[in-house]
């Protein structure tokens, strides 16, 4: 059985099990994706991406901070990434399935084709996949060994790590201004994202009982989180820059490895838990709105780098934060704007209109340069 049967079998046990939930209300959410994705593929792609980056990403970060407030059953986050994964990959299969002219035999004859008859092809996408995986692992070992200013300021870094594999990987070139925004940037979401003083205080007493090695380890964990991070997105945007295969293909083939990765991680860390109470144990609307929310971001982050670049990206997801943090003052009353975070915001807006300036060279006609 090669992984598009897989595929296709845990997609129809998935079916029958939340066929309830899927018929009320995905089947009116892929309709409004055809819609929406029929109008991407006409123009405007680089704009309409990034505005639903912005959208999208913040609209997860305010429903994850509504979920943690809320008095329910918890659920197991590394369920709920997988989850997402195959979610992602299902609605990809819906994507192609439109792109085929609604066509089963066609959809199937193109899957094969693409996925199982280019083994090379395919296994391109196990190594951002896996690095994704070892990301979020490094990431967990810097919280448990950094304060939250620490990290927040070193995890920046990935912005400029970014843009060094830009140049390398793919010859980018980036100007000295730019060079300076993407420094101006960094500097600002850290201040953004600064803890507050009462939770920075907290964090400072947890922090003086680590020894000396155990921050060197977290230290070295998140630049090693950076350096994965950076490397994973634009290895991911060259392979989709390069070669005829469409987005929605690359992404069924990264959301096999990322389910098949995300579920060596629950194995590893939640098996217990997970039989237990089950793999969905706590998984109420607003879990599966935040499952939702982060399959579809898969999609976008991919639409993104495709036709804009992983820098881009950045910058989009910069101006999410600072847009989800004033909403959560305005809506959930759960954050308190301090004079960080205002210095941070005014360093990344100004970052992001110096990355994008272009100095105008005056150029002198030879009508006026002869003079009768």
């Amino acid at each position: 059985m090669h992984p598009v049967s897989i595929y296709t079998h845990f997609a129809f046990v998935f079916y029958n099990y939340y066929r309830h939930l899927l018929v009320k209300y995905y089947a009116r959410i892929i309709l409004l994706l055809s819609y929406f994705f029929k109008i991407f593929n006409q123009k405007n792609r680089k704009l309409i991406s990034l505005i639903s980056l912005i959208l999208q990403t913040t609209g997860i970060v305010l429903v994850l901070r509504y979920s943690r407030t809320r008095k329910a059953e918890p659920y197991i986050s590394s369920t709920a990434i997988v989850t997402s994964e195959f979610l992602k990959g299902l609605i990809c299969i819906v994507l192609v399935w439109f792109e085929t002219d609604c066509s089963l035999n066609r959809l199937i004859r193109k899957l094969n084709d693409e996925i199982y008859g280019k083994p090379y092809e395919t296994l391109k996408l196990a190594i951002p996949s896996g690095l994704y995986a070892i990301q979020n692992n490094l990431l967990f070992i810097a919280l448990s060994y950094l304060n939250a200013a620490t990290y927040q300021v070193t995890y920046q870094l990935k912005i400029l790590t970014t843009a060094l594999c830009c140049v390398f990987m793919l010859g980018k070139k980036i100007q000295k201004h730019q060079w300076l925004s993407l420094c101006m940037l960094a500097i600002g979401v850290a201040f953004v994202t600064w803890p507050s003083s009462d939770e920075a205080n907290k964090r400072l007493e947890t922090q003086s009982s680590k020894s000396w090695l155990q921050q060197f380890i977290g230290f070295g964990a998140v630049l090693m989180a950076t350096l994965t991070s950076g490397f994973a997105g634009v290895y991911f945007e060259k392979i989709l820059k390069t070669g005829p295969t469409s987005v929605w293909v690359r992404n069924i083939q990264l959301a096999i490895f990322g389910t098949i990765f995300g579920l060596v991680i629950v194995y590893i860390f939640d098996y217990k838990a997970v039989m237990e109470k089950g793999f969905f144990q706590g998984y109420s609307t607003v879990v599966w709105i935040v499952i939702f929310l982060q399959a579809i971001g898969g999609l976008i982050i991919a639409a993104v780098i495709k036709y804009a670049d992983n820098i881009i990206k950045g910058f989009a997801t910069s101006l999410s934060i600072i847009l989800s943090s004033v909403v959560s003052y305005f809506v959930l009353n759960d954050f308190t704007p301090s004079l960080f975070f205002f210095v941070g915001a005014m360093l990344v807006i100004t970052a992001t209109f110096l990355y994008g300036w272009e100095k105008k060279v005056k150029v002198t006609s030879t009508s006026d340069q002869v003079r009768i």
